[in-house]
């Protein structure tokens, strides 16, 4: 996807392969044949990420009854994310987006090149790795579980 374009729903999703917070390589096109919901946050740590991610994490039930799973990707490291999921008690995986700075969040259209972070994007990939469901909020708006669960049944 070259700059300037958007993922539509419908448009097979670019491949990404991030490290978990110990390091390990997750590879979007190894999860197919599961649904996956990709969740950009902009900084660990922060009061609406962290607020948006504890909700994900205390309703995580929800995704797993849909068969989805769970990934939240930031552009800060992976050891910031490793003490941030320890801290909170997150069960779904954190990945970096940290180096090459921002790649997968600009392969999704998300990544302020102003700032250096991610905006609030969440994707929802069918088990084929087509987009079925996508929100970008602006700066300062968390997205609504509401909003999660309206397109998890859509699958």
């Amino acid at each position: 996807m070259s700059a300037g374009e958007t993922l539509r729903v419908g448009d097979p999703v670019p491949d990404l392969t991030l490290p978990d917070t110990h390091g390990t390589p997750v590879t979007l096109s190894e999860l197919r044949g599961e649904p996956v919901v990709l969740v950009f946050v902009p900084f660990a740590f922060s009061c609406i990420c962290t607020d948006e991610l504890c909700e994900l994490r205390d309703n995580l039930a929800t995704f797993d009854d849909a068969g989805v799973r769970l990934l939240a990707i930031s552009c800060d490291p992976m050891f910031t994310l490793r003490a941030w999921a320890e801290r909170e008690g997150y069960e779904f995986d954190l990945l970096s987006d940290f180096w090459p700075h921002g790649a997968a969040a600009r392969a999704f259209g998300v990544f302020d090149e102003s700032t250096g972070h991610a905006l609030r994007g969440s994707f929802l990939v069918d088990a084929d790795g087509v987009l079925r469901w996508s929100v970008v909020n602006p700066r300062g708006t968390a997205r609504p579980l509401a909003a999660y669960r309206e397109a998890l049944a859509t699958l």
